[in-house]
């Protein structure tokens, strides 16, 4: 059932990553269907560094210029991003400004995002090589299954990005 209705999503998303412009653009281009999509404020796609646990900012829609750059090295293990991919799974909040557990980083609140989800974007070797994050306005709990349709714009993501695979 959920495959049906997120079909046109997922055909979408392919449909840009196939496009003849360059990678940032269409990148730019499916976390803005994404998060139209999950009708979120926000959508970031980190990509992990080879050789070491640094998550960067590859494209995302709705965050603010300073946290855009504050986001932009994530350390695997620091704010929701980095432990998306230090824990291999997928990392929710229902609230992430008033969050006392230390997962959301101070400079979240910035983002005025209160219910948020990250899925990690893991290789075939078992590797996490990236992150997508959405966060929405107001308190709200993700269901599995719109999680599961998180992973799989992730799963399209890693096909079509041209990341390692």
């Amino acid at each position: 059932m959920i495959m049906d209705e997120t079909m046109p999503l997922l055909e979408k998303i392919s449909e840009i990553l196939e496009e003849d412009s360059d990678t940032e653009s269409r990148l730019q281009q499916v976390v803005a269907e994404i998060a139209g999509y999950f009708k979120a404020r926000t959508c970031t796609f980190h990509r992990a560094m080879e050789g070491d646990e640094i998550l960067e900012l590859i494209a995302q829609v709705g965050l603010p210029e300073h946290i855009a750059e504050i986001a932009g090295r994530i350390p695997f293990g620091k704010g929701m991003a980095g432990i998306c991919a230090a824990r291999r799974e997928p990392v929710t909040m229902c609230n992430l400004q008033t969050d006392d557990t230390g997962v959301a980083r101070p400079s979240a609140k910035d983002t005025q995002v209160e219910g948020a989800v990250v899925v990690p974007l893991i290789n075939e070797e078992g590797e996490v090589v990236a992150t997508l994050g959405v966060g929405k306005d107001g308190e709200y709990d993700y269901s599995g299954d719109e999680i599961k349709t998180l992973q799989q714009c992730a799963s399209v993501l890693l096909a079509g990005s041209g990341d390692r695979s």
